[in-house]
């Protein structure tokens, strides 16, 4: 998988992917900004504010679990408690401020909000709620459940409901390579260039597309080589 991080820098390496889009393109970008509490001050100090983060979170969650029992059938109590347990998801010890990663217990916490998610698309909402999508394509990331197809999917939504920007189709267009999406990701590309503002967007676009998809490659080769058994001869 693309998004495997357990090999030396691969976590860094798909920060640097991302976060040099962001810069050749003006875009903030999805996956990082998740979780954690700030720090600062006592120790002790942050030690409480994440114990009453934790503590609101969880209060949200049990006050949205409360409405999907009450409406089953309601996308909006669903997509509600997506979002709620996400947030409980990245505070406390769910989340590692020190590697910016969920920790096991968070990821189990992400598997809660996948469940959640799933059962909302399943009622087929006639709007899928954009904001909440854009929360599931990090969840999804590489630094939670590491499921750069489902990324895709939720992204997509997200975009969808946002008016046309070149940003988003380049972000797209990246996410869509890292998931294996050939021709989402050539589609994605050509939206994103047709609605560049300018001649200099539109190289910016090519460039870091173009960066990453070799960086989404040259990472293939090394997992291919990683895996691949070794032979000695008698």
């Amino acid at each position: 998988m693309l998004f495997d991080l357990r090999g030396k820098g691969r976590r860094r390496t798909v920060q640097i992917i991302y976060g040099g889009l962001a810069l050749l393109i003006g875009g903030g970008l999805i996956f990082f900004g998740i979780g954690g509490a700030t720090s600062g001050g006592l120790l002790n100090a942050v030690d409480n504010q994440r114990a009453a983060q934790t503590d609101t979170f969880n209060k949200k969650v049990t006050a949205a679990r409360k409405l999907t029992v009450a409406n089953p059938k309601d996308p909006a109590a669903w997509a509600a408690l997506t979002r709620a347990q996400y947030q409980a998801a990245g505070v406390g010890k769910n989340f590692d401020t020190s590697t910016g990663s969920f920790t096991p217990k968070g990821l189990a916490e992400l598997a809660r909000v996948d469940a959640s998610w799933q059962t909302y698309l399943a009622l087929n909402p006639k709007h899928p709620d954009g904001d909440t999508a854009n929360l599931m394509s990090k969840a999804y990331g590489p630094a939670a459940l590491n499921d750069p197809v489902k990324a895709v999917a939720a992204y997509e939504i997200f975009v969808g409901s946002r008016p046309a920007s070149a940003v988003l189709y380049a972000q797209l267009a990246v996410l869509a390579d890292v998931a294996g999406q050939s021709r989402k990701s050539q589609l994605a590309e050509a939206k994103a260039l047709s609605l560049a503002t300018d001649k200099v967007q539109r190289t910016q676009i090519q460039q870091s597309i173009a960066q990453a998809r070799a960086q989404n490659a040259q990472n293939t080769a090394q997992q291919s080589g990683a895996a691949a058994p070794t032979t000695t001869t008698p």
